[in-house]
């Protein structure tokens, strides 16, 4: 036997075959003006269509070959009633003669067509005769392809308003009618096929009537052209009709798919001015329909249609739109008891998309939005559901979207209630989401209050929320977020010193709980931050009077000192040094010398205690030495004990070329080219000869170890240092050490067997700008004259 699908090919192909056949005939008896025989074989054709055994999909094909044919008959009859051969009236019962009830309907509703446009009778008649005689096939599949021939012949013979076919002041109505009459035929059609047949088939049947649901939608397409409905029509008689026969059909597919054709067909100011009426249909539809979909699709037209034009905004006022919405919404979610926790959602995304757009100036409509959403989730663990936790990043970033100002969020007070509800990595995301709207905006938080919020908003990111988890975060989308968090931090400003203050303090007391990972990201920021406000009130002095905050320069130091403490825990010696050398210089401009002392001794004290690397303590030393150059707010006692400690340090590294060159460097301690700046020229000297002496001693060491003196690049370098101090006018800096200098660099070049190419670039050009100064004349020439290169 064959199996059921290649069944259905064979009984299609034998029903087109008898089609063509028939077809042959009937053409050839329409050529030759054969009336009574182009019947007899339209009839054996359209018999064809009385079969049982196929699908719906297979049917239709079948139909399509038996339209066709018919349109070829219509052409016939109408060119046979022209020439007069036979009046239309004769041809109307002529064809009822037909022995099988559907091709004599078929053929009725064809010649109908003829008729109506022959004008000898109302088409209001001929349509209500048609429609009332095509009751005779309940067949579901057959009954609605016959409807739906009589849907399609009639459309544009409609006794509408302009129409050539228009009749009396009722013409409409008639139209309505015939239309709504149509599709309740129909509709009862398509929900009878649910009922047919075994039960094990109800997937397949489902399937099938999913298949010819355009049919019966077809009806409401034809509905919403007609003309004459005008709103008061549409209000008074097409919705409460069609929305009865969708109530109480009492079927899921038919209910979900009807309203879904109703919101798609009819104009949105129609849906708008009968939104109670058709509002109040939801909750009398079946449990299992899905009505979040078509409750979404209806309020995201509205919204387009509310976007369309401003001048419609009114309109939605005037029929309180949002309060008719919000009330189904919770109607239907109260119905529906087992509707997913996403449906819900995805009902107030839709909710707040309408709100947003029709009410942006009403922030108490948003809330409450949210706070229904937060009524739902109540109760609830964190979402786990990626679907309902997308829709809740949707509900999130609308009010953001629309209002590019995180601080109108910041006035929802169920806005965080609703993220308290996303699990830890949506969380995070809605966090990022929400500092990336600050940065696309350029907004500027500028109180305490506004931070404290928004920083409770982005604490997935601030914190750890749940300490299993710290394995599992990808390094680069850590810092990635930690990075987004930094420059955010430098969007909170305020000119008021005060509330500045109050923001680096709400600041400091979150990021403080961030843990060891977050805090090299997050202090950084914070400090230059705080050093901003400094330099804004340098010059300014005072104390803490009780619990009073007052912004001052000290206190400001105060609260740096502890922050940058925090780092110790991390540990980032390294970044603590330099964050404390950055306030030491910040403490300088304000002339506070004891907390620039401070700040100083602590950079010590981590060299010491915590710097061990010994690439780490060169970066380190130069750091300290550079800072402290720039520094004029120590006098005497404390300037000598910090220069003593740095050259101390630096002739202690590790390896000689680093210690050469970290002595040279501290010549600069010893020299300050400022008019009050401190000139010791014979501890400058000092400290070059004391690098030269290391730049020997690893000249030495080198011809140890490898056999041959090493690079004389030092002694350039070093060269280059007593040229700086030489031009800046130190008396014991003069042109016979520098001629010596300059020939004990030739000699080492001369003896060592291996030339290194850069230091003779390097010692090449250093002989070149000394050639330059004294052929350029005046004092400087004069100075540079003695020396012989």
């Amino acid at each position: 036997m064959l199996p059921h699908g290649d069944d259905e090919e064979k009984w299609l192909a034998e029903g087109i075959a008898g089609i063509q056949h028939n077809a042959f005939y009937m053409h050839r008896a329409l050529d030759s003006n054969d009336l009574k025989d182009a019947l007899r074989y339209s009839v054996q054709m359209l018999s064809e269509l009385r079969t049982s055994l196929l699908s719906p999909h297979k049917y239709y094909e079948l139909y399509m070959r038996a339209f066709d044919e018919l349109r070829k008959m219509e052409m016939f009859f109408r060119e046979e009633t022209a020439r007069g051969t036979i009046s239309v009236i004769e041809l109307y019962e002529l064809v009822q003669h037909a022995g099988n009830i559907l091709p004599r309907l078929y053929l009725l509703c064809t010649v109908g067509s003829v008729y109506i446009k022959s004008k000898e009778a109302p088409a209001k008649d001929v349509l209500k005769d048609l429609v009332e005689m095509c009751r005779g096939i309940q067949h579901p599949v057959r009954g609605l392809f016959l409807r739906s021939y009589l849907c399609q012949i009639s459309r544009d013979k409609l006794p509408d308003i302009g129409s050539e076919y228009e009749g009396d002041a009722d013409t409409v109505n008639h139209a309505i009618e015939f239309v709504i009459q149509n599709f309740t035929e129909m509709n009862k059609l398509w929900v009878r096929m649910h009922h047919q047949g075994p039960t094990r088939e109800k997937d397949k049947r489902e399937k099938e009537r999913s298949q010819l649901r355009d049919l019966v939608g077809k009806n409401l397409h034809v509905l919403s052209q007609i003309e004459g409905v005008d709103l008061d029509i549409y209000k008074e008689t097409v919705l409460p009709r069609v929305l009865e026969q969708v109530v109480n059909c009492k079927d899921e597919l038919a209910q979900h798919y009807l309203m879904d054709c109703i919101i798609q067909v009819f104009p949105d100011e129609y849906h708008l001015q009968t939104l109670e009426t058709l509002l109040g249909a939801f909750p009398q539809l079946q449990p299992t329909v899905d009505i979040k979909t078509v409750l979404s699709q209806l309020m995201d037209r509205l919204s387009n249609y509310a976007a369309s034009s401003i001048e419609v905004l009114p309109e939605f006022l005037q029929v309180e739109a949002f309060s008719k919405l919000s009330n189904a919404i919770g109607k239907v979610i109260e119905a529906q008891v087992d509707m997913p926790v996403v449906g819900a959602i995805t009902l107030y995304v839709s909710l707040l998309t309408f709100t947003l757009r029709v009410h942006p100036d009403r922030l108490d409509y948003v809330d409450q939005v949210l706070g229904a959403c937060v009524k739902k989730l109540s109760g609830r663990a964190k979402l786990e559901d990626s679907r309902a936790t997308k829709q809740i990043v949707a509900l999130l970033s609308a009010p953001l979207e629309k209002y590019n100002d995180i601080g109108t969020a910041l006035k929802l007070p169920n806005y965080p209630r609703v993220m308290d509800h996303l699990d830890n990595g949506t969380n995070k995301v809605m966090a990022v989401v929400i500092i990336q709207s600050i940065m696309k905006n350029t907004t500027c938080i500028s109180t305490a209050d506004k931070v404290e919020a928004l920083f409770e908003l982005i604490k997935g990111l601030i914190r750890d929320m749940d300490e299993t988890q710290d394995d599992e975060i990808d390094e680069e989308d850590f810092k990635e977020e930690q990075n987004s968090v930094a420059r955010l931090i430098h969007m909170l400003h305020n000119d008021d010193p005060e509330e500045m203050l109050k923001i680096l303090c709400t600041v400091r007391k979150h990021i403080i709980l961030g843990g060891p990972k977050r805090l090299p990201f997050t202090v950084p920021p914070l400090v230059f931050s705080a050093l901003k406000l400094v330099r804004h009130l340098q010059g300014q002095d005072g104390d803490v009077i009780g619990e009073e905050i007052s912004a001052t320069p000290k206190k400001i130091f105060q609260i740096l000192h502890q922050t940058i403490e925090a780092l110790l825990s991390v540990p980032s010696p390294e970044l603590a040094l330099r964050l404390y050398l950055q306030c030491a210089e910040a403490a300088n401009d304000c002339d506070l010398e004891p907390v620039a002392y401070e700040f100083f001794t602590q950079a010590f004290i981590l060299y010491e205690e915590e710097v061990a690397d010994s690439k780490a303590q060169v970066t380190a030393i130069h750091l300290i030495i550079g800072t402290l150059q720039r520094m004029n707010v120590f006098g005497v006692e404390n300037r000598d004990t910090l220069t003593h400690k740095a050259t101390g340090y630096s002739a202690k590294l590790l390896k000689k070329p680093d210690q050469c060159r970290a002595v040279y460097a501290c010549s600069h301690l010893f020299w300050v080219d400022e008019q009050d700046g401190i000139k010791d020229g014979e501890r400058v000297l000092l400290c070059l000869k004391r690098a030269l002496r290391i730049a020997n001693a690893a000249q030495q060491m080198a011809n140890v170890t490898r056999g041959s003196s090493g690079p004389v690049v030092l002694f350039i370098e070093i060269l280059n240092k007593y040229l700086y101090f030489f031009e800046k006018g130190n008396p014991q800096v003069t042109s016979s050490v520098l001629q010596g200098l300059i020939e004990l660099i030739k000699t080492e070049m001369q003896t060592d067997g291996s030339s290194d190419p850069s230091a003779d670039a390097f010692f090449a050009s250093t002989l070149r700008y000394i050639q330059f100064q004294k052929q350029k004349g005046g004092a400087m020439g004069e100075k540079y004259d003695p020396i012989k290169i």
